[in-house]
């Protein structure tokens, strides 16, 4: 008889064993890779803990280890892995500076830092955070450069590091970072040009570099960037004029680009090719010309601040067309061309239901105020006509602009009296009738 081939006991065992050793090894050194990970991190946060000097508000008092550290205040962690993915201290009043081992957050996606008081230089480690998505450092007091290395976060969203002291050049690196969507570089001290490198950010969808010491022009590039709904360049010192490619963006909300030396004419197509504009900004630059008409088509503008230019000829009427303006701002031009009906215009703007502010000083207006200024919609609170040769008396139809704080009617030919009926403007603030006074559009403000 033939025996059958059998597997002794003890071999069975012995292969059991080993097989149960290795899944023991594998869990381990899975185990304690975690383990390396999170006391990366965790060392991370307490060097960081470290290099904060002043904590009013005692927020990095519960960075201890009475508890793990991803329920810490302004952490979060991802579940599967316990490694930190945010890391959010806005708003509480830091002082110090960024510690460099903030590079060790490999797994970090998000890194808000707004409106604390962090001083010294952006660490070049932030640059390692290759998964970083979202890295907001705001409203503190930084110095030095913006690191060029930040372009190897390529998975970046969005960059604000705005209202610093940072210096030196935009690095043209910044180009790099095709799916950013906000990118905020404003109120620094940040010099040279604007990088046509940036003009590769097809993505982008806010930019503003204002309140900088820039020089040159605007750079082509720009204008293919066609999701953009925030432009603001201004104030700077930059010249020439705005590429016409930039005035096809039908996305635009928002185009600021006041206190510049753009020297140019506005298309007169811009109402039609930038049909959703909410708040246009040109003041103090050398724009000339006449004031498009096809502003009217840009039905939900609510401001058109273009004070200190070289506007001429006469304010369109179409603008009445536009119910949701609230501050026409268009002070220190050549409007009007001494025209006895200059004026004439106030009657459409009448419709403008939400008007709040209404800058016509120091221009070129002649004649006498139209009655119908007393339609003007109950929310105007800043009227402005000074520096101009209106003539006639001072209308008394002026008692129902109920909610009037400032009226301006100053450097003007008035003759007459001056109405009693003024005395029934309860909130009036300021009056100003004399002969040498004028007016800065920059005292403004739009509720």
């Amino acid at each position: 008889m033939k025996l059958q081939n059998s597997t002794s006991p003890f071999a069975f065992w012995s292969k059991m064993f080993l097989i149960y050793v290795m899944l023991l090894y594998s869990v381990a050194k899975s185990t304690t890779a975690i383990a390396t990970g999170n006391d990366t991190d965790r060392l991370a946060l307490l060097k960081f803990k470290e290099s904060i000097s002043h904590d009013p508000h005692g927020i990095l008092h519960m960075w201890n280890d009475s508890v793990h550290f991803c329920s810490w205040p302004g952490i979060a962690c991802s579940r599967r892995h316990q490694r930190i993915t945010a890391l959010n201290l806005s708003d509480y009043s830091l002082h110090g500076t960024i510690s460099p081992y903030i590079g060790n957050l490999s797994f970090i996606r998000s890194l808000d830092f707004i409106g604390n008081s962090f001083l010294g230089k952006m660490p070049q480690q932030v640059g390692r955070l290759f998964r970083l998505q979202y890295l907001d450092l705001n409203g503190n007091m930084l110095e030095g450069n913006i690191p060029v290395n930040l372009s190897y976060c390529s998975h970046l969203r969005m960059l604000d590091v705005g209202k610093n002291r940072l210096t030196g050049l935009i690095p043209r690196e910044l180009g790099s970072l095709v799916k950013l969507k906000v990118l905020y570089l404003h109120s620094n001290n940040l010099t040279g040009g604007i990088p046509s490198s940036l003009g590769n950010i097809s993505s982008l969808e806010q930019f503003s570099v204002a309140l900088n010491n820039l020089i040159g022009s605007v750079p082509d590039e720009l204008g293919r960037l066609k999701r953009l709904t925030l432009f603001a360049i201004g104030p700077n010192n930059l010249s020439g004029t705005i590429p016409f490619s930039i005035y096809n963006i039908s996305s635009m909300l928002f185009f600021s680009i006041p206190v510049n030396q753009f020297n140019d004419t506005l298309p007169p197509t811009i109402g039609l090719t930038l049909p959703n504009l909410r708040r246009v900004h040109a003041g103090d630059n050398k724009f000339y010309g006449i004031i498009p008409r096809s502003f009217s088509n840009a039905s939900q503008l609510r401001v058109l601040d273009m004070p200190g230019n070289n506007f001429v000829g006469q304010v369109p009427e179409s603008l009445g067309m536009l119910r949701a303006l609230r501050w026409l701002g268009l002070s220190t031009n050549s409007l009007g061309n001494y025209l006895p009906n200059g004026l004439d215009f106030i009657t459409s703007l009448t419709n403008c239901s939400r008007m709040q502010i209404v800058d016509l000083s120091n221009n070129k207006f002649r004649g006498v105020v139209p009655s119908s200024i007393a339609n003007f919609s109950p929310t105007l609170y800043n009227l402005y006509l000074g520096g101009n040769q209106i003539s006639g008396n001072i209308p008394s139809v002026v008692e129902n602009l109920t909610n009037l704080i400032t009226l301006g009617l100053d450097q003007n030919l008035f003759t007459g009296v001056i109405p009693a009926s003024l005395g029934k403007l309860k909130k009036l603030q300021a009056l100003y009738l004399d002969a040498r006074r004028k007016y800065s559009y920059k005292n403004h403000r739009l509720s």
